[in-house]
């Protein structure tokens, strides 16, 4: 069983789904079930008895090009586990490129940041490298970013907390550093963090990082370790970077969220839309059902 789950736009919605089924009974593969979603009446719903989910993914992005998307071969149900990057994944930002703006650094540190999500970069490399930049910089710029620079992504607040009410246990695992990842974790309410930790003395950052790095083996691994806790098949990620492939291909549900291309690629499902919610809208919560 294969299963397609979209949010494409309304308009000439029916002629460009006809295409779809036609574009893909070309191909051996029949469309048993095209319906609306009864919950999230935005998504449409395509189930088809056997097929090629690689097929299948390219006639729908293609015909439809939706804002949204989710696939499975398997029923889709809320997940037991969410595992979620940070940066421009839960918050809008990048928070070493925000700290770095504190240091004067911003132009330089965003570059080194935008090649590492893309994958073309060593992720430790560039940490490391980007670290080093803010060498001296005061402690007290964290708390000052914090306050005036990051803020939850749209819709990650009724995301979680709607998770967190149909007992989904929820971890925040970032490349990013412990010094905001905590933050945002106790303000949205995740279970655990895992992270990095910037080395500070003297009241000032050294340019240095403490203990292991957390990099994309390290969300891999947390993924595998919580799993292995709930026994559960459905295990739900999200993230935006080449950091987050190989968590987002071992997750039921791998959501590429505003993502680079190689993440989107792996994933088993995306969400353009900017906001958050719309995932809860591909696992069909009612509205009622959810908490803000």
């Amino acid at each position: 069983m294969l299963i397609a789950r979209l949010i494409a736009d309304p308009e000439g919605l029916e002629t460009r789904l006809d295409r779809v089924v036609n574009a893909l009974s070309e191909k051996g593969m029949s469309v048993a079930m095209a319906r609306m979603l009864e919950h999230a009446g935005k998504v449409l719903h395509l189930s088809l008895p056997e097929g090629d989910m690689r097929t299948l993914r390219t006639v729908v992005e293609e015909i439809m090009q939706p804002q949204a998307a989710l696939f499975s071969a398997n029923d889709i149900e809320i997940p037991k586990l969410f595992v979620s990057d940070m940066d421009s994944t839960i918050i809008g930002q990048e928070c070493i490129d925000e700290l770095a703006d504190f240091a004067g650094m911003k132009d330089q540190v965003s570059e080194i940041t935008e090649r590492a999500m893309l994958g073309e970069l060593d992720f430790e490399a560039a940490l490391r490298e980007r670290v080093a930049l803010l060498s001296g910089l005061e402690e007290s710029a964290i708390d000052r970013c914090l306050a005036e620079r990051i803020r939850p992504m749209a819709g990650a607040r009724t995301l979680l907390n709607t998770l967190k009410a149909h007992g989904c246990r929820t971890v925040l695992v970032t490349g990013g550093f412990h010094h905001f990842a905590d933050a945002v974790a106790e303000d949205l309410g995740f279970d655990r963090v895992v992270g990095n930790r910037l080395e500070v003395a003297s009241g000032a950052l050294t340019g240095g990082l403490v203990g292991p790095i957390a990099d994309s083996s390290t969300k891999l691994n947390v993924l595998l370790e919580e799993r292995a806790k709930i026994s559960s098949p459905h295990v739900m990620a999200a993230g935006d970077g080449a950091n987050d492939i190989p968590m987002l291909g071992e997750a039921d549900y791998g959501i590429a969220y505003m993502a680079k291309p190689k993440a989107r690629d792996a994933a088993s499902g995306w969400v353009d839309t900017g906001n958050l919610s719309d995932i809860l809208d591909l696992l069909d919560i009612p509205i009622g059902d959810r908490a803000g």
